[in-house]
């Protein structure tokens, strides 16, 4: 399916938060907006009063941005935030997908940051994504969130595709207008924006791609491993390392400067038609989800949080929903951003979930059950 495919209705997502805002997006919002997430004065001293005071608190802001209040004075490179590995591959009992709903869906239960391969099967046609379609986002009902697109480039295949490829998907999709465009080709932890500033400025998108960009050609696809590392991609360690893989030979004084994303899908290697594949560990994906315990993504963040002196940035993960409870993915990262998490918030019902577990499970059993019988 075409990226545009994809992109098409995340011009919705992305809109403005009414019809007005829509029509002037170069105007100042709307008084209202700004004081509920800068927050209005604490105090209503008389002027005489506030000549011999001590300096007031903080204003306190109300509208959350990303699901809490908290962050919208923080930048963007001081959250943690969970991403959906290969976002759009949603297929019911299908061994190699990563989620179970779809991109909307995914929104709405607090995935900010959406990953997955972009191809381009030969140069007359239109880039394409290498999974499969889904319905994208309607982030007109998620006017207060920023949220990041991580794209692979033709990664596995001779050829890279150029930049400027990327552009028409996002104007037909009409996204231009709402992407952030970074004032420096890299950007260390303190020169990020606030979420409060994206969010006013109503540049709440950031591209990202891994290889292959020309920022001086398109200023808004971001080099990714400019701008942020990550720890070993596809792990197959249920130990789950957090030492820095991409960009190789990085100095470590620069990662620790830099915004970092940590791979926490647990994949097995199989041989299927000749060919080796890896796919989730279905299996084990409610221990590999959990807040705790061996494997955990709870314990894998307290682990790189040790090491770099800062938890990732974001928690990239197969099938959010699992876990040891429903949303348990949305709870590590929140420990990790010091904010509470509303547990029952995510995920549809206990028992769903259970009946979907067990029937990837299944169907991974008759997999590997096809594959020893083919000798494979």
């Amino acid at each position: 399916m075409r990226t545009l495919a994809i992109l098409d209705k995340l011009k919705l997502c992305v809109a403005s938060r009414n019809a007005t805002l829509t029509s002037r997006a170069s105007s100042p919002p709307p008084l209202t907006d700004v004081t509920a997430i800068v927050g209005l004065p604490a105090s209503s001293k008389t002027a005489t009063e506030a000549s011999t005071a001590s300096v007031s608190a903080v204003p306190t802001n109300t509208r959350p941005c990303n699901g809490y209040v908290e962050f919208c004075n923080r930048r963007f490179s001081n959250i943690s935030m969970v991403v959906a590995h290969n976002s759009p591959f949603v297929r019911p009992h299908n061994a190699a997908s990563n989620q179970v709903y779809p991109v909307l869906d995914q929104l709405n239960n607090g995935i900010r940051g959406l990953q997955f391969e972009t191809h381009k099967p030969n140069e007359s046609s239109a880039i394409r994504l290498c999974h499969t379609s889904c319905d994208l986002l309607d982030l007109e009902s998620h006017p207060y969130e920023v949220i990041a697109i991580m794209m692979g480039n033709n990664n596995d295949q001779k050829t890279r595709i150029p930049a400027s490829d990327y552009v028409i998907p996002f104007q037909e999709a009409g996204l231009i207008r709402y992407l952030w465009t970074p004032p420096a080709p890299t950007l260390n932890l303190t020169e990020w924006p606030t979420l409060a500033e994206m969010i006013l400025k109503n540049e709440r998108v950031v591209v990202m791609l891994d290889y292959g960009t020309n920022q001086t050609e398109v200023p808004w696809l971001l080099d990714e491993f400019d701008y942020q590392w990550e720890t070993p991609f596809s792990p197959t360690d249920p130990a789950f390392p957090c030492t820095q893989q991409r960009p190789p030979n990085q100095p470590e004084e620069v990662s620790r400067n830099r915004m970092y994303m940590l791979n926490h899908n647990l994949n097995i290697q199989v041989s299927l038609l000749g060919q080796s594949i890896l796919i989730p560990a279905y299996s084990l994906l409610d221990e590999v989800n959990a807040v705790s315990g061996n494997g955990s993504l709870g314990l894998n963040v307290q682990h790189c949080e040790q090491m770099w002196n800062r938890p990732p940035n974001w928690l990239l993960v197969d099938y959010y929903n699992f876990g040891n409870f429903n949303g348990s993915v949305f709870e590590v990262a929140a420990v990790a951003n010091n904010v509470t998490y509303k547990r029952g918030s995510c995920c549809g019902s206990e028992t769903s979930s259970k009946a979907t577990r067990g029937a990837y499970n299944l169907f991974v059993l008759l997999l590997f059950f096809v594959c020893s019988c083919l000798g494979m």
